[in-house]
């Protein structure tokens, strides 16, 4: 959220070529994708609470160093590294969060968790952005690896210690053969694809929205920061809205709304636009309709693995999350082309692949919630006794 908007600025104090930019978003999601194939086989073995701060730590320390880079592979190198430790922090934050919360309620709750990335445009990208031209670009990645400091010194005093997964009986076993019996679900493919083609899509046209806005449709730089404040506003408000309409109406049916707004959005910004069309009119609902699919997602995703797993497979979701989103980025950058007025050329056919993948999000989405469905057998009382206990063994 905070190096895409930037991209123009330190393509230019770099010189780097504006086409590039999906490179130095995607070295990030690909290192993450890496952290993640490891973490699924280890993260479960730890206690939650401390894997997410060395997680953070890690975070907070590279993502400095991107304020410390001097030219494209320097700057390409911090990220990197970010990445290495910002796929773990995510897959042990929200397996976190599904461990403490009963899976009818989960909607809401990754409605809430979701809007996390609302507020981070609405407040971080503007004001990243303002940081950015009174004190050049490094000093947004300074300001953010404070910021991250504090905001981990603070889950890390109030969090309690997380160990209840540790008492499953899977964890008895291998992380091998842990991780062969998670990969042997039909279900849990149906997830691992399901990220992806969402991925692919939106990271094909996330890097590249700041440079075309600008090259392309003539919106000005020091305006920039409102396409993400408005965009950020309507996800925020509509995260939370998506949680409520997906533990009554489902993943699917959300999903799909969302991603028809989605696919309209992408055509008439790059494809079917018109002048007389406005830019905040147009880009806030691509972060909408982005934001509400995550949360229908991640309700589907959350009712996939068992509680002694739940770190390894959101890991593991976590890899191909951002290996996905490093194709994307990449793929983009790979079509994309300056022109000599710096414009980018050959948008029209990024955008069209892009609407393509993300027709078959709806249909996955749909065998991932029929696969995850519960059994409509009653089950003996005892047993329900203790589904009603999380991993910690705390009633909900």
């Amino acid at each position: 959220m905070m190096v895409m908007p930037l991209g123009p600025d330190f393509a230019r104090a770099l010189d780097i070529p504006a086409a590039h930019i999906g490179y130095i978003g995607g070295s990030y999601t690909a290192a993450a994708a890496l952290a993640g194939l490891i973490g699924s086989m280890l993260l479960d073995r730890f206690d939650r609470r401390r894997a997410l701060a060395v997680a953070m730590a890690g975070l907070i320390v590279s993502t400095a160093l991107g304020g410390l880079a001097w030219d494209f592979h320097s700057l390409l190198a911090a990220r990197v590294l970010a990445g290495l430790f910002g796929g773990p922090a995510v897959a042990v934050a929200i397996a976190t969060v599904t461990d403490q919360v009963a899976p009818q309620r989960r909607g809401q709750a990754m409605g809430a968790v979701m809007s996390a990335f609302s507020l981070s445009a609405i407040a971080g990208v503007p004001v990243g952005l303002e940081l950015a031209l009174y004190g050049g670009w490094r000093l947004p990645f300074f300001a953010v690896a404070f910021a991250g400091l504090v905001v981990a010194v603070a889950a890390i005093a109030i969090l309690p210690p997380q160990r209840g997964h540790l008492a499953g009986a899977g964890m008895k076993t291998g992380a091998w053969l842990r991780m062969t019996a998670l990969l042997s679900r039909r279900k849990v493919w149906l997830a691992y694809a399901t990220v992806a083609l969402v991925q692919v899509q939106q990271f094909m046209i996330v890097p590249n929205i700041a440079a075309y806005v600008q090259g392309n449709l003539g919106f000005p730089r020091d305006h920039l920061s409102l396409v993400y404040m408005t965009g950020g506003t309507l996800s925020f408000f509509a995260a939370r809205w998506a949680g409520r309409l997906v533990d009554r109406h489902g993943s699917s049916a959300v999903t799909f709304a969302a991603t028809v707004g989605l696919s309209l959005v992408i055509f008439f910004a790059f494809i079917g636009y018109r002048p007389w069309m406005p830019v905040l009119g147009l880009f806030p609902f691509f972060m909408t309709f982005v934001g509400i699919r995550m949360v229908a997602n991640g309700a589907a995703f959350s009712r996939v693995p068992d509680p002694q797993e739940r770190a390894g497979f959101m890991a593991l979701v976590s890899a191909v999350q951002h290996l996905s989103s490093a194709f994307g980025a990449f793929l983009s950058a790979e079509i994309l082309t300056n022109a000599a007025d710096g414009r980018l050329e050959h948008v029209t056919t990024m955008a069209t692949i892009s609407i393509t993948i993300g027709l078959a999000v709806p249909l996955l989405t749909l065998w991932l919630e029929r696969a995850t469905r519960p059994s409509a057998t009653p089950l003996p009382l005892a047993v329900n006794a203790d589904a009603v206990l999380d991993g910690g063994g705390q009633s909900r």
